[in-house]
């Protein structure tokens, strides 16, 4: 089934793949896109919709992304966000001028509700916008009308309707907007003419007929790393292929304190074919020595493949290998023009030859939330669609530096603790992430009476919807307190805790 689109074009701005997430959320399909894609190929999808991205660049620099006026001929409805407001107006024989005052964060904005993306939306005629720019359409290009304004922007949104061209110098996608995803909903309802067709049981159909569509009578591995993404694929696949697939379990040994053995308790009664292989030494010998977190990135996404290859061979002739790869893994690695915020394992880790016919990434269209959703559509466990998101390569990457046995046993030690006094607190639920970190600083303390001079681990927790932006959680000072106290008293060659109170952006949600 063919679902409507939007397409996201992306001219390098922070929030692309949330803009994204806020149009699927409205329940239409959309892609992130390359503001480099060809027309032809921008035509031949058939979107409903398109929506310019922010940027930092300045579009009277020559060297900013541009785009060719022929888009706006497609007469596909256009919303420009910010860069793309302003590009929208330069290119259509606006003016862009530098701010004399530059406006960052949120912003009361002035809104004439009578427009289509304004109206019907519960939206007052004065509310806060977030606003992060230093230049601003200081003219707005012919048959352009303004919508709202602000104290030191004049057109903080303006509009063509009769071409049905929009844009908003302010972002929408972010939370902070009151009525955000409201002007979203309205630009993709009553402007592109969305149906809202989009839903994860939709999605679980589709997919399930493409994969036997696609595996015939071919033989399935899939990578089960026992988190999230993996467990749905794996629900998703046993429901395509059945009994086709198996599902192999890399204790690479970088996982958290029992969770080698949690994972196998969980599928052995799940009617899966599940094989565990304990591949610790294979792993730490390739990791010996190694501090760059994307090389330890890289390393870990071969040897997993290089593995499964190993176990396939026993299982005879496997056809396909199956990845629980999801949207976000793919973005941040980089995508045509976007740049590389870190390499997934599972993505910008992968060797150049992998020996199977094909590698099947069922949610690699999906956000974390959607997989979620997908996972309760399939009826997993919610012990499963609720776990604690954990990245593929595991504590390596929560090590920062070079990893040793010590180090490992360290940080499983201090981890364990952290987590179990967020649970004790009633936490688990609230808190969307919460880890420690090994950091590879050694600080002078007091215990004992002693001098020590032991390593310092920091805790990090964060709350987030879609983990393309979170806050860091507030966590009472009695709990860190006591999870503290615990930690420095009971394990080893610890001697202090920090707390990571950094939003993403700027930082991301892993250290590393």
């Amino acid at each position: 089934m063919a679902h409507q689109l939007v397409i996201v074009l992306d001219f390098g701005g922070q929030y692309n793949q949330l803009i994204a997430r806020r149009v699927r959320e409205c329940g239409v399909y959309c892609e992130v896109r390359s503001y480099k894609t060809p027309i032809e190929e921008i035509r031949a999808m058939h979107p409903i919709g398109i929506i310019f991205t922010g940027g930092p660049n300045s579009v009277y620099d020559e060297k900013s992304p541009h785009i060719g006026k022929e888009i706006f001929d497609l007469g596909i409805p256009i919303l420009g966000i910010c860069y793309g407001a302003q590009l929208m107006a330069y290119t259509l024989g606006g003016t862009v001028s530098p701010c004399e005052t530059s406006e960052y964060g949120k912003t009361e904005t002035h809104y004439n509700t009578s427009s289509v993306i304004f109206g019907g939306i519960h939206l007052p005629e004065t509310a806060i916008s977030w606003m992060s720019h230093t230049d601003y359409v200081s003219k707005l290009p012919e048959g352009f009308v303004n919508s709202a304004h602000t104290a030191d922007c004049p057109n903080a949104a303006f509009e063509d309707p009769a071409r049905k061209l929009y844009a908003v110098q302010f972002h929408p996608e972010v939370n902070h907007t009151f009525a955000g995803l409201g002007m979203i909903d309205s630009f993709v309802k009553n402007v592109c003419g969305g149906i809202g067709d989009w839903t994860m049981a939709g999605y679980a159909k589709t997919a399930i007929e493409s994969i036997r569509e696609k595996v015939g009578d071919g033989k399935v591995l899939l990578a089960l790393s026992g988190g999230v993404d993996s467990s749905v694929a794996a629900a998703l696949l046993a429901k395509a292929v059945g009994s086709q697939l198996t599902c192999i379990f890399v204790d690479h040994g970088f996982m958290r304190k029992n969770e080698g053995d949690e994972v196998e308790a969980a599928f052995k009664d799940s009617g899966m074919q599940f094989v565990r292989v304990n591949a610790k030494e294979q792993f730490m010998a390739r990791m010996r020595g190694v501090s760059d977190p994307e090389t330890k990135r890289k390393i870990i996404g071969e040897e997993f493949i290089r593995v499964f290859e190993q176990e396939a061979k026993k299982l005879g002739k496997v056809d396909f290998l199956v990845q629980g790869t999801i949207y976000p893994d793919v973005i941040e690695s980089g995508v045509g023009d976007a740049a590389v915020i870190k390499s997934h394992h599972n993505v910008g880790g992968l060797p150049d030859h992998v020996d199977f016919k094909e590698i099947i990434e069922p949610l690699r269209m999906l956000f974390k939330d959607e997989v979620r959703k997908l996972g309760t559509e399939l009826g997993l466990s919610p012990v499963l669609v609720w776990r604690q998101p954990f990245p593929g390569p595991g504590l390596a990457i929560r090590i920062i530096g070079d990893i040793t046995d010590d180090k490992l046993e360290i940080l499983q030690d201090a981890d364990f603790i952290f987590r179990e006094e967020i649970a004790k607190a009633g936490l688990d639920r609230d808190i969307n992430q919460y880890f420690a970190v090994l950091t590879n600083m050694r600080s002078v303390g007091v215990m004992g009476d002693s001098r020590t001079y032991d390593y310092t681990v920091a805790l990090r927790a964060v709350t987030t919807s879609d983990f393309m932006t979170a806050d860091f959680a507030q966590i009472p000072y009695d709990v860190l307190a006591v999870a503290a106290s615990r930690i420095v008293n009971e394990v080893r060659n610890v001697n202090r805790i920090v707390y990571d109170v950094t939003t993403k952006p700027p930082a991301t949600i892993e250290w590393e």
